[in-house]
């Protein structure tokens, strides 16, 4: 493969990844969060992926993933955003898109599209 077509290729699966989550049911997670987080361009360039109703991301399309940029779970009344690398809580907002707005402001310092591959990749 040329080196070119790395980044597509890192694009088409992100891109797949989040139709697979956006089509998910309500009880694997609230449709309203992956809703906001897609719609948040630099979001949207990450590996997102679900469990226990959460929605994590990763900078890599590969086991193991990235830690280092925030998680949202939802919580009574709101949601939870908590980073794992440094156990961070970055805040208790009510609306899911102040949830996805602390995301986005906390993303790691050169933070861009995921690439196909694992954290040695970056």
């Amino acid at each position: 493969m040329m080196e070119s077509e790395a980044p597509r290729e890192a694009a088409e699966i992100v891109a797949a990844e989040w139709r697979r989550v956006l089509g998910m049911s309500e009880r694997r997670i609230d449709p309203a969060i992956p809703r906001a987080a897609h719609a948040q361009p630099e979001l949207r360039e990450l590996f997102p992926m679900v469990s226990h109703g959460a929605l994590y991301f990763s900078r890599c399309t590969r086991s193991p993933w990235t830690h280092d940029v925030a998680a949202l779970f939802a919580r009574p009344g709101g949601f939870h955003v908590f980073r794992h690398s440094d156990k961070t809580v970055l805040g208790e907002p009510d609306a899911v898109e102040e949830a996805v707005r602390l995301i986005v402001a906390h993303l790691p310092d050169g933070c861009g599209p995921a690439v196909d591959g694992t954290p040695d990749d970056l």
